[in-house]
């Protein structure tokens, strides 16, 4: 009596000529395209980093809004410091907005640094085209 397995090994399965489509060749896997791509991501995530650190990060000009009074149907008065470096200039971009939350007025402010390198303290007269509600300092960036 011979034995006959219930099983056969496990090889390539032989499909008829035509039946299912073209078989397609196992492609080979490129490591170095990937670690392009991911080069090239951590790149540019670098250079964005660092374009928007130098616009809004610098801790040398830091300011913070100490508060905003004289609120009238045209304008708002801004008191704010600055951190400026010694003798040193700034730029300040101050804005107000409305209760809503819009944008009613905004101006660029020079700021100079006096000497001893103490936080400078500004007072801003912003002219609005309607009645503001807040008024803030976005940033601040050393004088190009």
């Amino acid at each position: 009596m011979t034995e006959t397995p219930a099983t056969t090994p496990a090889a390539t399965p032989v499909f008829p000529p035509g039946r299912y489509g073209r078989r397609r060749e196992q492609r080979r896997r490129r490591p170095w395209v990937v670690a392009l791509a991911v080069a090239v991501v951590l790149a540019a995530g670098v250079m964005i980093a660092y374009s928007e650190w130098q616009k809004y990060g610098d801790p040398a000009y830091d300011a913070q809004v100490i508060s905003y009074t004289d609120i009238s149907d045209i304008g708002i008065v801004v008191h704010f410091r600055v951190n400026v470096p010694e003798n040193g200039g700034a730029t300040c971009a101050v804005r107000a907005r409305n209760r809503a939350g819009a944008t009613v007025g905004s101006a660029e402010v020079p700021v100079s640094g006096i000497p001893g390198g103490d936080p400078v303290t500004v007072d801003h007269r912003l002219v609005t085209t309607e009645r503001p509600f807040i008024g803030e300092v976005l940033r601040c960036r050393a004088n190009s």
